[in-house]
């Protein structure tokens, strides 16, 4: 091809074997290509092993839909057209071997109409968009956290296989953020913490079990759907859990939840418990409500009087917004067929058993008595 740029000069086949190879642990030989004769070397291959980060790194890598549904980050580097320019004369003529008259020449009838063609409309499909390259520190921060936070998760993950993590996009993060804020005020920390709780449930009724069922549209066509699941209800674990409960009052008509009350008395650790639940519920799937999972204790203690009320484990399903590791292996080693699902792991818990980097004391801050 004498077009450089050409989208068709590109094996986007072995790119995406390629990919879908590493993405589930296997090694792959990738070809070398010869800049300064303009062509796939025949003989020379390069092998990338799998790792838990891929980087997959090209100017136009955003613009087949088959690449871009394979990533879980889509980070466009936004550099100024000088600093493009100037890097590139750099790298032609000192690692390619080019004159600098034949780099401008090729820039001018190439590669400047190609990166307006193609490379910039690509930049709408980006989940983040980082202006001053390298330059931007902060950007890079944001992303290096992001990704050691889903490493996190999904160690956990691989060790409990009942523990979900609602899918992570900068909207949630953004959220997030905002909770974690010590500074924002109590009604957006209500605002935004009630967007996260809905998401954490919508994403809970998932997880239970569910029936065919076929409908007549107005169109007089059969549709094949599902029913949702009717014998449920959610437990909150008070204070906090009531937090959760409009949120699932608002997905789930009608629902029945009660209470549980763990008060921790005196100093000797004996935990008084108080419940209110529903006579039915060793027939019913169990909602558990409580927005953050810490060391764990006062979630067995609920899930222990469940059972006791004939509650099986995997008819239990804990949500919460943010779970420590302590808590998560606390909870799953103890029992192993109930669900976990949360929006995010945390790093740990401190000396004093708080979740680090955490949001304080939730019932406090959403209820408004942290004063």
């Amino acid at each position: 091809m004498s077009f450089l740029f050409c989208i068709d000069a590109f094996d986007t086949e072995q790119l995406l074997e390629c990919i879908k190879k590493l993405k589930i642990g296997h090694s792959v030989q990738v070809p070398v290509y010869d800049f300064k004769l303009h062509r796939r070397s025949s003989d020379s291959f390069r092998q990338v092993n799998a790792s838990d980060v891929i980087i997959l790194e090209g100017i136009l890598v955003f613009h087949d839909q088959r690449v871009r549904n394979l990533m879980n980050m889509k980070i466009f580097v936004d550099a100024d057209a000088d600093v493009r320019l100037a890097r590139r004369i750099r790298r032609d003529t000192v690692e390619r071997g080019r004159d600098v008259n034949s780099v401008l020449e090729q820039y001018a009838k190439f590669v400047k109409p190609a990166f307006d063609d193609f490379v910039l409309p690509s930049k709408k499909y980006a989940d983040v968009i980082i202006p001053r390259g390298g330059d931007n520190h902060v950007a890079i921060d944001l992303i290096v956290q992001h990704i050691r936070t889903k490493l996190g998760q999904h160690d956990l993950c691989k060790i409990y296989p009942n523990v979900y993590v609602i899918q992570s996009t900068f909207q949630i993060r953004g959220m997030h953020t905002l909770i974690r804020d010590r500074d924002i005020s109590k009604h957006d920390f209500v605002f935004y913490s009630d967007r996260l709780i809905r998401l954490v449930v919508e994403h809970g009724l998932g997880h239970l079990p569910f029936t065919e069922k076929q409908v007549v549209t107005p169109t007089a066509t059969v549709y094949t759907g599902v029913d949702f699941c009717k014998k449920l209800c959610g437990v909150s674990i008070v204070r906090s859990g009531e937090s959760m409960e409009n949120a699932l009052r608002a997905c789930c008509k009608g629902i029945k939840i009660g209470k549980i009350l763990i008060h921790r008395e005196g100093d000797d650790g004996k935990q008084l418990i108080y419940e209110k639940l529903p006579t039915d519920i060793s027939e019913r799937h169990v909602l558990l409500l409580d927005p953050v999972l810490a060391t764990g204790n006062s979630a067995n203690q609920a899930i222990e009087l469940l059972i006791q009320k004939g509650v099986p484990q995997s008819h239990i399903i804990f949500l919460n917004l943010i779970s420590a590791p302590e808590g998560i292996h606390c909870v799953c080693k103890r029992y192993p067929s109930l669900k976990i699902v949360t929006s995010e792991i945390d790093v740990a818990l401190n000396e004093e058993f708080r979740v680090i980097p955490g949001m304080g004391e939730f019932g406090d801050r959403y209820f408004g008595t942290d004063d």
